[in-house]
This record gives structure tokens, C-alpha cells and sequence, in this order.
């Protein structure tokens, strides 16, 4: 079973509890169907702006068993009436570089999305 970890953002912490997010881990649906396997949670952290501590955050993740990190929808799409949308982003504006460093610095493979995924929108893995 694959060990996965949540990144969520802070603009987002007082408002959402990851319910959808775990929902899908559980259930292996949304972005967690890369893994085409159960996974199993072994950590969530909440990362603040402007995203300076994503590697500290992401070796703690991965030290403690973590094989992929899933960055939060919600960092780079936005939930509207017809569903969640990319085109006016999410309250990342950085998502693409901060994953990306935390890939390269941290060498854990880093999945973009958990639940409510946008329409048509294809799972963005680095790794």
C-alpha cells in the first residue's frame, strides 16, 4: 500500500477539514487513483505563505513514511456553481514551483490534486 501525505494551504485551513480529501484517499478516488492501490495516510501538514518551509515540511513527510506527497486541489483551482474550475486558479499562485522544488529538493514524488478534481483535468504527478 502506498504511504501518501496531504500538503494543504493555510488560506484555506480555517474553512475546509480535508474531509473530501481523506474521502478520497479512502475510497482511492480522485487524484488518489494514481496509485491504482489503497493507500495509506502518514501525514498532513498545512503549508504557510509563501511556501519557504515546503521542504522542511516534506522531509518530515517522507521521514516519517510518506512515498508521495498530493498537494490540495483547492492550491490550484477554484470551487465555483458548475463544479471546480482551473482558469481562475487557487489560492496558490505558486503551487507549480513549490512542488517542483519539493520533488527536487526532497526527492519524494509529488502528486497535484486529492479531491474535486476539475473537469477534465489529468493528474499532474512529478516523479
Amino acid at each position: 500500500m502506498p504511504q501518501v501525505a496531504i500538503i494543504r494551504c493555510e488560506k484555506n485551513s480555517d474553512k475546509c477539514p480535508l474531509t473530501s480529501c481523506l474521502a478520497s484517499l479512502d475510497s482511492g478516488k480522485g487524484a488518489f487513483e494514481v496509485h491504482q492501490d489503497k493507500c495509506t495516510l502518514s501525514g498532513v501538514f498545512t503549508c504557510r505563505c509563501p511556501g519557504d518551509a515546503i521542504t522542511e515540511l516534506a522531509t518530515i513527510l517522507k521521514n516519517k513514511g510518506a512515498e508521495y506527497i498530493h498537494f490540495c486541489t483547492c492550491t490550484f483551482a477554484t470551487k465555483t456553481d458548475d463544479g471546480w474550475r482551473m482558469d481562475n486558479g487557487g489560492f496558490c499562485a505558486s503551487i507549480d514551483n513549490i512542488i517542483e522544488r519539493t520533488y527536487n529538493e526532497v526527492g519524494i514524488s509529488c502528486v497535484k490534486g486529492t479531491a474535486h478534481l476539475p473537469k477534465d483535468y489529468i493528474v499532474q504527478m512529478w516523479e
